[in-house]
């Protein structure tokens, strides 16, 4: 089993674990229940979006913060293939039109992981796995 982490649930498990629901918090967890954890890259990109917008604030250097947010057990960071990117704008419809939620479904169907997420948009999507 592999789990791919959406990028508020990323972010919450460094800054404030509080946040996070407790079947999610179970499943980071337990990291001898999953082979890995995954997280796409355009969740890196989105958390550099948040700081430029001041939508959230971090108090130390922004790429310390990521580099040090990248070290969780069993972690795996999955980059942007051709692949995914192609299949990020032919998901089954309907869905929403955000291009980093398109990206993450489509890193989740290609390495077959479960999101945990907790935008209903995304848990409500028939055509991937969720938990939150």
């Amino acid at each position: 089993m592999k789990y791919l982490l959406d990028t508020h649930a990323w972010i919450w498990w460094h800054m404030n674990p509080g946040k996070l629901s407790r079947k999610a918090l179970r499943a980071i967890k337990a990291d001898e229940k999953y082979e890995e954890i995954l997280l796409s890259t355009i969740s890196l990109w989105e958390f550099c979006k948040l700081l430029e917008k001041k939508k959230i604030g971090i108090s130390c250097n922004p790429e310390q913060w990521l580099h040090a947010a990248l070290i969780m057990p069993k972690l795996r960071l999955v980059a942007l293939s051709p692949s995914i990117a192609y299949r990020s704008t032919t998901l089954p419809q309907p869905f929403h039109d955000d291009p980093a939620d398109q990206i993450i479904v489509a890193t989740a169907r290609e390495e077959k992981a479960i999101i945990i997420s907790k935008d209903a948009r995304i848990r409500d999507y028939a055509h991937a796995r969720s938990l939150w």
